[in-house]
């Protein structure tokens, strides 16, 4: 019995410096998980009945190899479709074939359809709705193959200007500071005739960028002129009234007639501040609900822009005027210009017009029992009956990891401690052959008997 026990001795070791030595080949593989052999004794057998404190068994066999699912060092790359995941999870791909598989090798690339390909073509998946021409996807929806639109980001017609900052509240009226030029009842601005972007006319100006359907660019001016009170006009009665007027790529502003009188008032803001400078509510003047909409002849061929202004964060406080908040929603079309990940798993793409948009979020499997996956090749594990499979997750939620775009996860081997275990095992296999060597002896010298 001792050849058998000594062959067996031989096979595991055999088979323990396979598994050390396919650990040390895999060092540099991104996101391989380290192997260890788990062995176990054969069956032992009685030689003298069924007395058990005379068994002796008859040899040892290879009863499983374990893979080391622990953290393996992040690598940076400045790639920012090389993906890592830090704790615990794996990314899903699909196959054209065969069922999804797991991976924890992040190196990932965009194909010519948009695509987030492995190296070897298989497709990343996440959470993605359905993409619609002229839309950008979200990310809402089921679980599917991510796909970064290849198509431009769809110009957007501006709705909503925000303009915030303060109003000098020592300053006067056109009519106060040139009454040698204007009535008492003047208003702005100029009369017929005369250039109205004098700058005596108002107070103060900005000027924005804003956005038809078609994407053209338009400038919409806004000129802030203070209201001298007047006893006949119950909406200037407070000393701190401002009227707002908008002009539109340099045109006469709109609701003032050529004369000089307010022909819509319906499209002029009117800002009046209390005793603390902040601006009462609701401010008079175009809504949301009733936004104010350029004439037509401004955007041929194009919808005509409707917009409201936010004025919320003005303020009217002795102090020079400033603008501390100019921004609006629209914007012109755009191409991709690159995608980044976040840690949560979004992927954002960027646009040449400056635009970001949330295209969709990578999906994170995790299983009860990592160890019972089967490995595939290629970096890739499937799901079997006692992995546990559970459902997939979003980065940073239950017990998924964190993304770390621009990275790669090193195997987890510790090739110090694979060199000291191949010794091990070296030594073990020599002394498995020495058992059978020495039984050898032990025959030749029984036959050599007379």
């Amino acid at each position: 019995m001792s050849f058998q026990q000594g062959l067996s001795g031989l096979s595991v070791s055999s088979k323990a410096l396979d598994i050390i030595s396919n650990n040390v080949a895999n060092t540099n593989t991104i996101g391989f998980k380290a192997g260890s052999a788990i062995f176990s004794d054969v069956f032992a057998a009685s030689l003298t009945g069924s007395i058990s404190g005379k068994q002796v068994g008859v040899g040892a066999t290879l009863g499983a190899v374990r893979q080391t699912f622990t953290q393996g060092n992040l690598t940076t790359t400045n790639n920012p479709l090389d993906l890592a995941i830090n704790g615990d999870g794996f990314f899903v791909v699909s196959r054209e074939n065969g069922p999804d598989v797991y991976t924890r090798n992040g190196q990932f690339e965009l194909d010519k359809e948009g695509f987030i390909r492995t190296p070897t073509g298989e497709r990343l998946k996440g959470f993605q709705s359905p993409v619609t021409p002229g839309a950008l996807p979200t990310p809402i929806g089921g679980l599917k193959d991510v796909q970064v639109p290849i198509v431009g980001s769809q110009p957007m017609p501006t709705s909503r200007v925000e303009i915030g900052g303060n109003l000098d509240a020592n300053d006067l009226s056109a009519a106060q500071r040139y009454p040698q030029l204007f009535g008492s009842t003047f208003t702005f601005p100029l009369p017929a005739g005369e250039n109205w972007q004098d700058a005596r006319t108002y107070n103060f100006s900005t000027s924005i960028k804003a956005y038809d359907s078609l994407g053209k660019s338009h400038e919409l001016t806004y000129y802030f002129a203070k209201v001298t009170p007047t006893p006949n006009d119950p909406v200037n009665t407070n000393e701190n009234t401002w009227k707002v007027f908008t002009s539109v790529d340099g045109g006469y502003p709109l609701g003032v007639g050529t004369d000089g009188s307010i022909e819509d008032p319906s499209v002029i803001w009117s800002l009046t501040f209390n005793e603390k400078g902040t601006v009462n509510t609701p401010i008079v003047g175009p809504t949301a609900a009733n936004p104010l909409a350029i004439p037509a002849s401004y955007t041929p061929g194009a919808d005509r822009i409707r917009f409201h202004v936010d004025f919320s964060d003005m303020r009217q406080i002795g102090g020079s005027y400033l603008i501390t908040e100019l921004t609006q929603d629209g914007y012109t079309g755009g191409e991709l210009a690159g995608v980044s990940v976040g840690r949560d798993g979004i992927v954002t793409g960027r646009y040449t017009n400056g635009e970001t948009r949330e295209l969709a979020q990578l999906a994170l499997q995790t299983f009860r029992n990592p160890n019972a996956l089967l490995s595939i090749g290629n970096n890739f594990w499937e799901a079997t009956t006692e992995s546990g499979l559970t459902a997939p997750s979003k980065a940073g939620e239950g017990v998924a990891g964190v993304v770390s775009a621009g990275m790669i996860e090193d195997a987890n081997v510790e090739l110090t401690n694979e060199l000291v275990q191949m010794i091990v095992q070296q030594r073990n296999y020599q002394a498995n052959a020495q058992s059978i060597k020495a039984q050898d002896q032990v025959l030749q010298t029984l036959v050599n008997l007379r």
